[in-house]
């Protein structure tokens, strides 16, 4: 597989080729369509798997790369829901040892997922938009069967 782009500069994947058209995928949508080859230009440069990542939204992609376990992305979703939370809080309401959570927030930080945030003049953290607007698409997301329970 193959990352091509059209004359408009859109990117799809190539699934098969023949010799006067090929047969590509939209990765945001899923569609699938043949394009004359003259129509597409191969794209070296773009991995088709970061092609075919590029149908997630970028919020939610920056969430998955920085988040290791559920703890982690339960950490994030209770930021997005309780706002703001001092770290004194963070460290007395949750399973997390001080490192551990430590850790976790300053990867946060690097990923631009939390922000500082002072709390009744202690220091905390909140959620960034690009968070709050991964957890509302991961949310929002269909419900499949067995998603209940994932371990």
């Amino acid at each position: 597989m193959r990352t091509v782009r059209d004359d408009e500069g859109d990117r799809y994947l190539l699934l098969k080729r023949s010799a006067e058209s090929s047969l590509v995928r939209d990765p945001e949508t899923g569609t699938e369509r043949y394009v004359p080859n003259a129509d597409l230009r191969v794209d070296d440069e773009a991995s088709p798997l970061v092609t075919a990542a590029g149908a997630v939204p970028a919020s939610v992609r920056r969430v998955l790369t920085a988040t290791p376990n559920e703890r982690a992305l339960g950490l994030l979703v209770e930021l997005v829901d309780r706002g703001p939370l001092a770290v004194r809080t963070l460290l007395d309401a949750y399973d997390l040892c001080e490192s551990d959570l430590h850790g976790l927030l300053a990867e946060f930080r690097a990923a631009g997922l939390l922000a500082e945030a002072r709390i009744a003049g202690e220091r905390g953290y909140e959620a960034t938009e690009t968070t709050c607007e991964a957890v509302d698409h991961l949310r929002d997301g269909p419900a499949r069967e067995g998603d209940e329970d994932i371990r």
